[in-house]
This record gives C-alpha cells, sequence and structure tokens, in this order.
C-alpha cells in the first residue's frame, strides 16, 4: 500500500480473499446462479419418475392379476418360470422403451428455448445440448432401471403362483385378500406423498416469485423506457461530456410524449454496484451505494423527495459539493434532527471530498430486488471531475417502446451520427433479473400438478380395481339390504385411509427436503404453514374426487348382475 493511502480502505482491502478454483471446471456465473436451482429440479424430476415408475408398476400388477388364469395355465403345460418373467419383463420394457424416446425426443426440442430463456443482453449462454452417446446412453439405462423397478415385482408376483390354485378360484381372483393392504396400496400411498412433496416444493418456489414480482423497488418500474448512450467515440473534454449530458436529456425530455428524463451512472438492478465509506464528522461509517445522476432521474423514476431539493443545473463542478440520501443513510448514518445541512466525506484517492446533503429520497433497491434497502447516495453528473461517456438514461413517456424508440433515434442522430445506444424496456430487464426464481417457479409448478395428476390417476385405479374385484361382495352386501351410501361410504373410506397415509409421509420427507431450498426462497420460510395445508388440502381434494367415481359406480351396481359373474 502506498505510505498515505487511508488506513481504513486498507484494512477492507486486507481482508479480501482469494478462492481457487478447479482449472478443468473453469467458472461461470450461469453455473454459480443456478447450481442449486438445477439440482433441485433434477430431484424434482426424479421424484416424478418415481411416481410414474409406481404408477406402471400398479398397472402391471393389474395386467399381471387379470392375466392369472392364462400365466397359470402356461405354467401347468410346462412353460418355464422364467420365460414367463422374461415375457413380463418385456413388455414392461416395451413401454418404458416408448416414453424413454418420447422423453428423449421432447428434451432434445425443448432445449434451444430453455438456453434462449437464460441467456440475456448482459451475456449470451453457449451450451452445447445436442444429443450425444452420452445422453441417449442415460435414456436408455434409465428406461431399462424403470422397466425392471416396475415391471420385475408384478412379474415375480404373477408367476409364483400354484397353477391349481388359480384354476381352482373364483373369478375374482385370488388376491382380493392379501392385496387389502399390499403392494397395490403401498404404491398408491408411495405416489400420493411424493406428489405432496413436490406440491409444497411447486407452491413454495410459486409464492417465492410472486414475492419478489409484486415487491415495491422504491421506484416505477412500467412506463421507463433505458436508452443506454455511448458517445465515446466523439472523445470529449470532461467540460464537453458535462455540456452533452445536459443538451442530450434537454433534448429527450422536448420529445412529445416524454413526460421527465434523467440519466444515472449504474442502472437500479443491474446487478453492479458503486461503495464507498463514508467519513461523518471523524468517524468512520460503514459502507454506502452510490450514483451519479442528472436533474430529472428521481422525477423519471418516481422516486420521492422526501425533504431538501432535487439536482438542479446550478450543481456544477465550481460549486458547493451536494449529495442527496436516502432514508437509511440518514437512519444509520447522520446525527438526529434535520439532515439537511449536514456533511459527510467520500474517501477519494488521498484527499476525501465533502458532500452537503441538500435532500433526502425514500428507500430504494440497489443491485437486487432481494437485498434489503441499504444507505445510498446519490451525487450530481455534473460534479464529477471525470465523466463517464456512457450514460443509461431512464426515459418515462406516455408513448410505447414501438414509438418512441425511431424518435430517440432520430434525436440522437441530429446531436451527433457517431453516437451509440441501445435500448431496453425497463420491466423487461427487472423480470430478466428473476429469471432464476421464474424457471423454478414454472418447472416446479408444471412438474408438482403432474405429479398430483399421476398420484390421482393411481389412486382411481387402485379404487376401480377393487371394486371390480369385490363385484361379488357389493353385490351381496346390496343384495342383504345395505344401502347405496354404505356402500360409497366402503370405498371412500379405503380411498381415505390410502390418501392419509400418503399425506403423513409426504408431509414428513416435505419437512425434510423443503430445507434445501430456503436459499431460492422470498419471504417465506421453507416451512410456511400456509403452503402445506393448500398443498394437502388441494391434493386431498383432487384424489375425493378420483374416489368418488369408483365410489357411484359400485353403489350403483345391479346385485343380480353381479352375482351371475361369480
Amino acid at each position: 500500500m502506498p505510505p498515505k493511502f487511508d488506513a481504513d480502505l486498507a484494512k477492507t482491502y486486507r481482508g479480501f480473499v482469494l478462492r481457487a478454483l478447479p482449472g478443468a471446471q473453469g467458472y461461470s456465473d450461469l453455473r454459480t446462479d443456478y447450481a442449486v436451482a438445477l439440482r433441485i429440479l433434477l430431484a424434482i424430476t426424479g421424484l416424478v419418475l418415481l411416481i410414474a415408475c409406481a404408477n406402471l408398476a400398479n398397472l402391471m400388477l393389474a395386467r399381471a392379476s387379470a392375466r392369472e388364469r392364462e400365466i397359470a395355465i402356461r405354467l401347468a403345460v410346462g412353460a418355464s418360470r422364467g420365460r414367463l418373467i422374461r415375457q413380463l419383463l418385456a413388455e414392461s420394457l416395451l413401454l418404458s422403451g416408448a416414453g424413454a424416446l418420447a422423453g428423449a425426443w421432447i428434451a432434445a426440442t425443448l432445449n434451444g428455448r430453455l438456453v434462449s430463456y437464460l441467456g440475456s443482453r448482459f451475456g449470451a449462454v453457449y451450451l452445447d445440448l445436442a444429443p450425444d452417446w452420452r445422453m441417449l446412453g442415460f435414456t436408455a439405462a434409465l428406461a431399462i432401471l424403470a422397466s425392471v423397478f416396475f415391471g420385475l415385482t408384478p412379474a415375480l408376483r404373477a408367476t409364483r403362483t400354484a397353477p391349481c390354485t388359480v384354476m381352482k378360484a373364483t373369478s375374482s381372483g385370488i388376491t382380493t385378500g392379501r392385496e387389502r393392504f399390499g403392494l397395490r396400496r403401498a404404491l398408491v400411498v408411495t405416489q400420493v406423498a411424493l406428489s405432496l412433496v413436490l406440491l409444497v416444493g411447486a407452491l413454495l418456489f410459486v409464492r417465492s416469485f410472486r414475492n419478489l414480482v409484486s415487491i415495491d423497488p422504491g421506484f416505477r418500474q412500467d412506463g421507463i423506457l433505458e436508452a443506454d448512450v455511448d458517445f465515446s467515440r466523439l472523445k470529449l473534454s470532461a467540460d464537453a461530456t458535462h455540456a452533452f449530458d445536459r443538451e442530450l436529456i434537454r433534448r429527450v425530455t422536448a420529445i412529445p410524449g416524454v413526460d421527465s428524463a434523467g440519466h444515472i451512472s449504474i442502472m437500479p438492478l443491474s446487478g453492479s454496484r458503486w461503495t464507498e465509506g463514508v467519513i461523518v464528522g471523524n468517524v468512520q461509517k460503514g459502507s454506502t451505494n452510490f450514483e451519479r445522476i442528472s436533474p430529472g432521474y428521481f422525477g423519471a423514476m418516481q422516486t420521492p423527495l422526501l425533504a431538501g431539493r432535487d439536482f438542479t443545473d446550478s450543481d456544477s463542478a465550481n460549486s458547493t459539493k451536494v449529495a442527496i440520501v436516502n432514508q437509511s443513510f440518514v437512519r444509520q448514518y447522520l446525527d438526529r434532527g434535520d439532515p439537511l445541512g449536514q456533511t459527510f466525506r467520500i474517501p477519494h484517492n488521498y484527499a476525501p471530498i465533502a458532500c452537503e446533503v441538500v435532500g433526502v429520497v425514500r428507500d430504494s433497491k440497489y443491485v437486487d430486488i432481494r437485498e434489503a434497502f441499504s444507505p445510498a447516495a446519490y451525487l450530481p453528473t455534473a460534479q464529477d471531475p471525470e465523466p463517464d461517456s456512457y450514460l443509461p438514461v431512464v426515459i418515462h413517456s406516455s408513448l410505447s417502446p414501438a414509438a418512441l424508440i425511431p424518435v430517440l433515434k432520430r434525436t440522437l442522430a441530429a446531436i451527433h451520427p457517431g453516437i451509440g445506444y441501445e435500448f431496453h424496456v425497463f420491466r423487461d430487464e427487472v423480470r430478466q433479473r428473476l429469471q432464476r426464481e421464474q424457471l423454478m417457479a414454472t418447472l416446479s409448478g408444471f412438474f408438482g400438478i403432474l405429479a398430483a395428476l399421476l398420484a390421482t390417476i393411481g389412486l382411481y385405479g387402485v379404487m376401480s380395481y377393487m371394486v371390480a374385484r369385490r363385484k361379488n361382495e357389493i353385490g351381496i352386501r346390496l343384495a342383504l339390504g345395505a344401502a347405496r351410501g354404505d356402500v360409497m361410504r366402503i370405498v371412500l373410506r379405503e380411498a381415505a385411509l390410502l390418501l392419509g397415509l400418503g399425506i403423513v409421509a409426504g408431509t414428513v420427507i416435505a419437512l425434510a427436503a423443503t430445507r434445501a431450498a430456503g436459499a431460492l426462497l422470498f419471504g417465506l420460510q421453507p416451512r410456511d404453514p400456509e403452503t402445506f395445508a393448500f398443498s394437502i388440502a388441494l391434493l386431498a381434494t383432487v384424489a375425493v374426487a378420483a374416489s368418488w367415481l369408483p365410489a357411484r359406480r359400485a353403489a350403483r351396481l345391479d346385485p343380480i348382475a353381479a352375482l351371475r359373474e361369480e
């Protein structure tokens, strides 16, 4: 450090830490931002796969039960058990293979859209997601594992029963008793539990994204067009640059339909910051976010001035150095009483710059919309000894961007043809900063709904199968005078038992699993009671609706027709 370097800044710089990263892995902001989110999405897709496998396992169990006599006859005439197991596994592999091919095609189709979604004007994203042997191999391995997962157990159960027992059984089969709380019901409980976990996660991410979108950042977002003006090719001096700044804002403000305009050194919520420590009196205070702005910026952004005045053209390089601070700056750094007229110093090179507070504005977000309000100080661009030749200009207008941009282009060309420019809708830029949260809310919401749908289909299938297998019993009950409402209650009681067991198990799993998502949530806790309650109510409502149809079908059975089938 130089001998006269500020001691507090030197202490700060000595506290910086360098972190080494593996060279082969490299460094990527995309990996840093999305690593945790993508791991969670991978876990979510894994749970959906398990639910789908459980659903197909139930399907294969039902199919195997319906083919009990066929399999028994084949065993009786000499077919080996291994051959029958291989045949049933081949059928399972056909199902999983078709699903894997469809999934691989959908993934390859949507990959390009996902990459374009992740890209932004702050940096294009280049990811090679073309299908290769590794992706195809992974998909094939998943298909084989899935077919074994949902096909092996039904195949073993279907081929282990003695043929003579099956041949003596009634048309309702031999497995009704032992399946009452058997494998098929366990699979449904598993589906309900996992779907509840996914629903809770989906609602957490959706509510978190809603909280971020609805938060008040302290400035207006609608009706703002950002014009990034680059006049570095003009090679202007400091005084000429200040004159250019004033002329630019004057001409833009004069455009019909433009209400107000101003420029700022760093756009809010851009992810960048200018931070310095401040000295009040002789006391070193904490760090402060700084901005250089022109007159008219607060009006364009609708950031209210709570006390004092805005900057004017009289705030020049030769006048008293002034600053406008926010509420957090006043609360944390300034003495009690009227903040106007108080001064603070900014450590700058070897001679701190003293600034007089001439105004106080409302707190607003600075770097990230997720952050808490922090101290900020605004300095006039006209007092910058080294003004930048790149200006983000914010323009509030009643015109649409499509109507305003051509006029702005002509205005800039009239000032000088060598001016470069880019235009961005400010609200779109803010939304772009919430891509990760929007991605998590969208995908987790889709998978949560899909999981609930699969679990509902599974419960409907099991209850329909139970009604079909117990048709004789239900017919006897009706013949002996049982009310149809009693029959419906029997079916619904069975569904409620499976649903209740699944909800209890799913709640326990969700309480443990949602902690991993805590870092991605905003404005709520991972174990938010309202989210859990709503997820349980939603899943229970859908499941009861799915069970109502088999229950009503059971109540409408004709006892005579049911008994004749035996």
